[in-house]
């Protein structure tokens, strides 16, 4: 877990800016274990980035820097010589240079985890027994652990994120209770917590770099969020609770991903997916073939529609058949809300034992458990949000008319009547009339080749980097995944990353989400003299090329790549060596998105938007008009798509101050209280979104959703110092990137973020630009 439209595995990511859709998988994460940032859930189109929290780290992994990423020789995961020779062959306990995904499967995960535990377990009644207050004899084999622990759980988890199966559910169900159990004992150390408390008490403290006091406090902080100062049977009821808010939060996810794939529509008559685009018959009718009905094709048919991502929005935007519309409209609003995967109870379990765990560390709530480790506190972060809710809401109320009064003259029938399933269809054709755009018409020029050309193109301008492919360097779990080598200026490599791309709905979850596979770290160096190199993984869920195309993006999913790419860059080009807060890692929460949403500005950037739409087949570039109108539409329907993430956002801090678990209103009476001063059209009173709400439930985000627009204040302040310095200016905006990557990519969790903004930007962060870049900044006049 993101992403401003649609993010953290690591994606700093609300739930849609543009479009909502997504999924992830849940965690009990002390703050040692990195999350993971999936893309907020974007509203306009209907297709959400979901955050997805994961933990991934290696202790043993090493990169050192090469020449070439050809020539590389990367990290090792040493295996011990105290694991079971009999487990040499589980290639989650080998050595290797990157994590053997092609190889894993489901039959190693019980025996590879539980050995891997045994060792950790060992290695921390060593570090107990010997532990001093001092780095090299404390916090560097504390690295260790949890480094190997991340790596070698990341790697399972990442593989049921992307290539879920039955089996590989039942082993992780099986011996994830260890492993939190593991966690807990960790996060609970006594030993540790008096030898961190002992370093920040000694006469050494002020010597320390400001990364290393970051870390000491940050651990005295989370020990306690972890339980550390609880009574035994206070200790012993925090512990259940863990294990099963961890339970729970895996089964919420997969219940979402099971009921996404239980939903399959077949279409025999053409006339019923009327208006549908090319690119989406084809899609559909690809489906068909994979579902068995191998003669369908684009032209005739038949044509499967699912709730995964690219088919649902496809039909919400442009299906004329209203009763289609509403058909899967309704079947995703009520997704796993019902059954066997009902997630209802799992909602009000969660909610529960989240306050329990709350009192139980003297805290009114659980948004007070959250904000303890966040910029914000519960009243600035329900300021900001009532401040944009003022902001937005008249422009809102005023989209809502302007798709009525075009629909009339439309001679629509649902004119005076609009419904949920009506807006994202009349949203488009009223932008197609308006700005003269068709989203669906700038698909060819915007091929998958072209797009990630550009967008490493724009990294090389601002912030000096090549990236190369290094396919084949490093194994993959599908073939569609491409891996990359990142370079300096001198060409050596400084980190490296997966990117799959395209949306399998079979087995991989939905959402976009950045993660860590493993951190930069100076401990876990190879060679003792070059820190251990940085490997992320990017994963969307766009629209996989069909027949002999290649992938034709819409924008939408074009802005998505950009953000989660901004979140691989403060993961992979930080210049911190602690690892504990290299890259993403012991980043506020609320800051984390900062990165990402700043890399999407980027999109309505003249030569870098123009540099990637080229029409895959002609070359032509897209006409300079086209651009101007793209520009142009950037803030249409602003107040609305503002009024669903502040929906999402104020849902999420409602549920964990206000409600009483068990009281007279169910979650879903607050959600309708929450939407009528939200959103312009209430939710359908069948509305169960909350089923689907993968981010707080499922994922790093409960109590902390508002993070979205929290971070996209920090963000569009962060891109407004390129304006100032003038975005044609092509040697101010080189300086201007290299200070960003000097600053906010560089210094990680070793510095606190509002002090790293301030370093940027010369001043604290302001909402004003991200009012003006989203045209309601009048609105507040």
């Amino acid at each position: 877990m993101a992403t401003t439209r649609c993010s953290l595995s690591r994606s700093v990511h609300p739930i849609l800016k543009r479009s909502p859709f997504s999924s992830s998988s849940p965690h009990f994460t002390p703050k040692l274990f990195r999350k993971s940032y999936a893309c907020p859930l974007w509203s306009s189109s209907f297709s959400f980035c979901l955050e997805s929290l994961h933990h991934s780290t290696s202790p043993s992994l090493s990169f050192s820097s090469f020449s070439s990423c050809s020539s590389l020789s990367p990290p090792s995961m040493a295996s011990s010589a105290s694991i079971d020779e009999n487990m040499e062959s589980n290639p989650l306990l080998q050595d290797f240079d990157f994590p053997p995904f092609d190889v894993v499967e489901a039959k190693h995960v019980r025996p590879g985890i539980r050995a891997l535990l045994k060792k950790l377990e060992s290695d921390l009644d060593e570090l107990e027994k010997t532990v001093e207050p001092s780095w090299p004899k404390m916090v560097e084999p504390l690295e260790k652990i949890v480094d190997r622990l991340t790596l070698v759980w990341g790697m399972v988890n990442h593989l049921k994120s992307v290539k879920d199966t039955a089996e590989l559910r039942a082993a992780i169900e099986e011996v994830q209770p260890e492993k939190v159990k593991f966690q807990l004992r960790l996060g609970q150390s006594k030993p540790i917590y008096n030898a961190f408390k002992a370093i920040r008490k000694s006469p050494d403290w002020q010597s320390l770099s400001e990364a290393r006091k970051r870390i000491v406090e940050t651990q005295i902080k989370e020990a306690v969020l972890n339980g550390v100062s609880l009574e035994d049977d206070k200790r012993e009821q925090f512990n259940k609770i863990e294990q099963e808010l961890e339970r729970l939060s895996h089964k919420f996810s997969e219940n979402v991903l099971d009921a996404t794939k239980k939903f399959e529509k077949l279409i025999t008559d053409k006339k019923e997916i009327e208006g549908l685009p090319a690119t989406a018959l084809g899609l559909a009718a690809q489906t068909a073939v994979s579902k068995g009905h191998e003669n369908a094709t684009a032209e005739n048919g038949p044509w499967m529609i699912t709730l995964d991502a690219p088919s649902f929005i496809s039909v919400m935007q442009h299906a004329r058949n209203r009763a289609l519309r509403e058909e899967v409209y309704r079947a995703y609003v009520t997704r796993a809300s019902s059954g066997d995967l009902d997630n209802t109870p799992i909602i009000n379990q969660i909610l529960q034992l989240r306050l329990e765990k709350a009192k139980l560390l003297n805290y009114k709530n659980y948004a007070e458990v959250s904000m303890a480790t966040k910029m914000a506190t519960v009243d600035k972060a329900e300021e900001l949000l009532e401040k944009l809710r003022s902001a937005s809401w008249n422009a809102a109320v005023q989209d809502v008319e302007d798709l009525k009064d075009y629909s009339k003259s439309q001679d629509a029938l649902e004119a005076d009547n609009l419904s949920h399933w009506d807006i994202n269809f009349w949203s488009e054709r009223l932008r197609e009339s308006k700005y003269n755009i068709n989203e669906e018409e700038l698909r060819p020029y915007f091929s998958f080749s072209k797009v990630m050309d550009g967008l490493f193109n724009l990294a090389k301008t601002l912030f000096g980097i090549d990236i190369e492919p290094a396919d084949g360097l490093a194994p993959v779990w599908n073939k569609d995944v491409r891996f990359y080598c990142v370079k300096d200026s001198s060409g050596s490599p400084i980190a490296y990353f997966y990117f799959d791309p395209y949306s399998r709905p079979s087995e991989k979850r939905e959402g976009a989400w950045m993660d860590e596979v493993v951190s930069r770290s100076r401990v876990l160096s190879r060679n003792g003299t070059t820190a251990r190199l940085p490997v992320a993984h990017m994963v969307c869920n766009q629209t996989p090329p069909v027949g002999d195309k290649p992938s034709l993006m819409t924008f939408r999913e074009v802005e998505t790549v950009f953000h989660e790419f901004g979140h691989a860059l403060q993961h992979m080009l930080t210049k911190q060596d602690e690892g504990l807060v290299a890259g993403i890692r012991g980043i506020e929460w609320d800051a984390v998105e900062l990165p990402s949403q700043f890399m999407e500005n980027w999109c309505y950037h003249r030569e870098t938007l123009l540099s990637i739409a080229k029409h895959y087949e002609t070359g032509e570039s897209l006409p300079e008009e086209v651009y101007l109108k793209l520009l142009a539409a950037r803030t249409f329907r602003a107040g609305s798509l503002s009024l669903r993430q502040l929906r999402f956002a104020s849902l999420d801090l409602e549920l964990h101050t206000k409600y009483i678990p068990g009281g007279p209103e169910s979650v879903y009476d607050v959600d309708h209280r929450v939407s009528k001063r939200t959103q312009v059209i209430s939710p359908l009173p069948e509305d169960r979104f909350l089923c689907g709400f993968n981010h707080i439930f499922a994922g790093g985000y409960a109590a902390g959703y508002y993070s979205y627009k929290w971070a996209e204040v920090l963000s569009a302040d962060a891109f407004s110092a390129f304006e100032d310095a003038g975005l044609e200016d092509s040697k101010a905006v080189k300086e201007t990137g290299r200070k960003f990557r000097e600053t906010i990519l560089a210094l990680g969790g070793g510095k606190a973020p509002l002090e790293i903004f301030v370093e940027f930007r010369g001043r604290e962060p302001s909402p004003e630009a991200l009012l003006r870049h989203n045209g309601l900044l009048p609105v507040t006049a």
